[in-house]
């Protein structure tokens, strides 16, 4: 065989093979969403969520392998004294995981992107759903008052190798009220529909953007969307049982063990999920506390695999957050969640392994940070991100004696309040960053950098 037809038939081969590829590639539907989420050991996984009978398959590197079904098609089924808007779409979930060093990967004709060993450009965002519950209902129709989708396509703009969601993607739990334009037509409850308007559809841009590390929040429960985070966003297998249902599987369904994310150059993320918890404490007779002394324990073993770690959880430890007094409008200020801090501070009076240089974490609606004087790790709160904002003001310094944590000494403290954004984190070194303070449409309203477990922002308060 001469040289001419091998290079004729070297070109040819692939052509085929790029063909055959193309033959599996669907149209996206409609109401498909694809996302690559990271889990232990910084293992990626394909998801996609559809409205097709059948999972198609996913193109790595233009090699076609099959996903398998994470969850059949069908509709979340309403637990004991919850309504879904009716009828609650049924999904098909499906997966595949996406092997080091891919170059490229896609499914369903949706490109999806691949993880780099070592991310240097992170964002972090949290607590991004449109609040409908009780008496506070947000207008979820106005993009001003619910941004999320704005904030999405600017952290997506900032070209993150990362993403980092620290907790509490939904909020849509009751039925807007009748007359209010602002969130008139919203799903509600916990079906996919409302996880779609809260979630899916408003952070396609930034979902396509980079892979995800989840944090699992309190709205993530068992007792409320805990049904949608293991069929759609938990990195780990589904198994059945644990999936929120039935509560009389809450026990398992309530509590998973940390895992740990690699940075690459020393560094690791450690992701645990705090949903469980509560913000007034655990008795000793709480199984809780037990529970969560577990998790520190399983979390002190994977921070000894790196010399230095970062903390990605739901519920801060070394924060403020703020209340108003109806009557005298006196602000008094609170800690970190003592639930955890029982339950840690059993173990360990540090509350965190000393390798830890950073917490990252939600819940109080707002940006903050915070920096010690004691051995203890920097605290971010990126809890501003799409629901309705805390209001109340931080002091620019604590009081004398006030400490988000028994024993943390407060050293220097950074927030703002009542804007929405992103945070994002820029490696500079080992163990430094440079974080900017984005708000919703990107624009950058503070700048702090991080040595270590240290701290400090160029402005105390964002105004």
């Amino acid at each position: 065989m001469n040289s001419s037809l091998l290079a004729r038939l070297g070109l040819l081969v692939p052509a085929l093979m790029l063909a055959a590829c193309s033959s599996l590639v669907r149209d996206p539907g409609p109401d498909d969403v694809a996302f690559v989420v990271i889990g232990e050991d910084g293992a990626a996984t394909a998801r996609l969520i559809t409205a097709a009978p059948t999972c198609p398959p996913l193109l790595v590197d233009n090699r076609a392998m099959p996903m398998r079904v994470r969850v059949p098609k069908s509709a979340i089924p309403p637990r004991p004294g919850q309504a879904h808007t009716p009828p609650s779409s049924a999904m098909l979930a499906c997966e595949a995981p996406i092997a080091a060093g891919a170059v490229t990967a896609s499914v369903a004709g949706i490109g999806l992107p691949v993880p780099k060993a070592a991310p240097t450009r992170i964002v972090v965002i949290g607590d991004t759903g449109c609040r409908l519950k009780g008496k506070e209902f947000q207008d979820c129709n106005d993009p001003t008052a619910f941004p999320f989708a704005r904030v999405a396509a600017g952290a997506a703009a900032f070209q993150p190798d990362l993403v980092i969601h620290v907790g509490d993607f939904h909020y849509r739990e009751d039925p807007c009220p009748p007359g209010r334009a602002g969130c008139a037509g919203s799903p509600y409850g916990y079906g996919y529909d409302a996880w779609a308007a809260d979630f899916f559809t408003p952070a396609k841009k930034l979902l396509a953007a980079a892979p995800w590390v989840l944090a699992r929040g309190n709205h993530e429960n068992c007792s409320r969307a805990g049904q949608g985070w293991w069929r759609w966003l938990d990195p780990r297998p589904f198994q059945a049982g644990r999936d929120c249902d039935l509560p009389a599987n809450d026990a398992i369904g309530e509590h998973s063990d940390p895992y740990a994310v690699p940075l690459g150059g020393g560094a690791q993320l450690v992701v645990f999920d705090t949903a469980n918890t509560n913000y007034k404490g655990l008795p000793q007779s709480d199984p809780r506390r037990a529970a969560y002394a577990d998790s520190y324990r399983k979390i002190e073993r994977l921070a000894a695999q790196a010399r230095y770690n970062i903390g990605v959880d739901h519920h801060p430890l070394f924060a403020f957050g703020a209340n108003r007094e109806a009557k005298t409008g006196a602000i008094t200020l609170f800690g970190g969640d003592k639930g955890l801090l029982d339950a840690f501070g059993d173990v360990d009076p540090g509350y965190l392994p000393r390798s830890f240089g950073m917490l990252l974490s939600g819940h109080v609606h707002l940006w903050e940070q915070l920096s010690f004087a004691s051995p203890h790790p920097t605290q971010f709160v990126a809890g501003f991100s799409g629901t309705a904002e805390d209001i109340v003001p931080l002091p620019a310094t604590p009081p004398a004696g006030t400490s988000p944590a028994p024993g943390a000494v407060v050293e220097h403290m950074s927030s703002w309040i009542d804007g929405f954004g992103f945070m994002s984190m820029e490696r500079t070194g080992p163990d430094t960053w440079r974080v900017l303070v984005h708000d919703r449409d990107g624009r950058e309203r503070n700048r702090c950098l991080v040595d270590g477990r240290k701290s400090r922002c160029e402005l105390a308060q964002v105004k």
